[in-house]
């Protein structure tokens, strides 16, 4: 009793030891290119606002205006159960809860914008612009009045829009350093990237500022919007993505998917350009499939119908909006952009359906996975890394609360970013 029992073996430890040798170098390549989930918040979605219309109340603006729409067209459950097909067992809470989103905290994520939503201006009133948005981006951190997450989209690196766009991110960026440093909740956006190069080009144009500025090497990422075709599948014939985020150097936080860039450059007449479309799919896959594991996050796009005029035209235009936004949601892409303040309501009520619908089985599987009680689905752990994230996902969004999810789980946040293998930091 209590000695282990010897056991026949025929290998010699030094095969087990070349093994392990022989494949030191692909340990070190896996857990550099893959190291999993950054373990922070994700925004369910980027609200994109031209750098000469962003004001300091654009936030409070944009929530103020998403609960106008809401009361006019959808001013309780019954109402918002109509429209959208939410069920009636979901109905009041998803309606409270949207409410309250919008009261509290309307924009997630919200980028300013000096590509295609600003145009070609100026320099000296681009150079304007760029420094009164990180003012009013330092001083709206300053008082409490920011977005969790607030930053700029600014040229690409093309030749003929390269230098602007590299003069409005140092303007950016030294503004926020002058104004007493770099947010938290700080994102930055490179959009229309086609090489791999030009992600190089990034990282080396952030490594200067942050010389210059004395920062610690690699503080800044940013986001690579994916809306060219060049993106996907290169020149010669390789695909793309994978290429960009390790170009990236780790800097590289998510993948935008850019609905009308990309299709239009696939030949997509604009009737039918839309987050749904085929081009878009097999677009958004490769993305998906390029970013596994690598802990860059995804973000699909928008759509142009704005839920704006008489109420039937607003409720057609809800009802594709939360179609679609519920289609992504279900296809793992946990983040979209909203274009207009009357989105943010459709936004929240499908991402909140989505995580309300399915919180109780999520969580009876789950703490029948922890328990090993068994049940009628057998669930290994990549399923209850997928079924934390989820709750998690929920938690972080307001969809659910930390006390229903303890309560059907018997579980603590902490333990659900141990079991969704999320790193411990310091959460926006």
């Amino acid at each position: 009793m209590g000695q282990q029992e010897t056991v026949a073996t025929s290998l010699a430890n030094t095969v087990r030891e070349g093994i392990g040798a022989a494949l030191a170098q692909v340990d070190a390549d896996l857990a550099r290119r893959y190291p999993g989930d950054p373990g922070t918040r994700q925004p369910v979605h980027t609200v994109y606002v031209p750098g000469d219309v962003f004001a300091a109340d654009t936030v409070r603006s944009w929530g103020d205006q998403a609960l106008a729409a809401l009361d006019a067209h959808a001013p309780d459950a019954d109402a918002l159960a109509a429209v959208l097909g939410i069920p009636d067992a979901l109905a009041a809470e998803v309606h409270d809860r949207v409410r309250a989103k919008l009261t509290r905290e309307p924009i997630e994520d919200l980028r300013i914008d000096f590509e295609d939503g600003y145009g070609p201006r100026p320099d000296a009133e681009e150079d304007a612009a760029a420094a009164r948005a990180a003012a009013l981006v330092a001083a709206a951190y300053e008082t409490g009045t920011a977005a969790p997450y607030m930053g700029i989209r600014m040229k690409c690196m093309e030749a003929a829009v390269r230098d602007r766009g590299i003069r409005t991110l140092d303007i950016f960026l030294t503004g926020l350093m002058e104004a007493g440093g770099l947010p938290g909740g700080l994102v930055l956006t490179l959009p229309k990237v086609t090489y791999a190069e030009q992600v190089t080009a990034m990282v080396r144009l952030l490594e200067a500022f942050e010389k210059a500025r004395g920062l610690e090497s690699g503080r800044i990422g940013f986001e690579i919007q994916i809306e060219t075709t060049q993106s996907i599948l290169g020149a010669d014939g390789r695909a793309t993505v994978a290429r960009m985020i390790e170009a990236a150097e780790g800097r590289a936080t998510s993948l935008h998917y850019g609905t009308f860039d990309y299709s239009a450059s696939c030949g997509v007449s604009a009737a039918h350009q839309s987050l749904d479309h085929p081009v878009a799919d097999h677009a958004k896959a490769v993305m998906q499939v390029a970013a596994a594991g690598t802990g860059v996050r995804l973000s699909d796009g928008s759509t142009n119908v704005l839920p704006v005029g008489p109420a039937e035209r607003v409720h057609d235009a809800w009802r594709l909006h939360h179609r679609l936004v519920s289609r992504s949601l279900a296809r793992a892409y946990y983040q979209g952009w909203d274009m207009h303040p009357a989105h943010l309501p459709t936004r929240y009520a499908a991402v909140y359906a989505f995580y309300r619908g399915g919180l109780e089985q999520a969580a009876a599987r789950l703490a029948a996975y922890v328990a090993k009680a068994g049940g009628d689905v057998m669930d290994e752990p990549a399923t209850a890394k997928a079924l934390s994230g989820y709750l998690l996902r929920g938690l972080d969004c307001g969809a659910v609360d930390a006390a229903e999810v303890a309560r059907l789980t018997g579980l603590t946040r902490a333990d659900l970013d141990a079991l969704a293998g999320r790193r411990a930091v310091t959460e926006v």
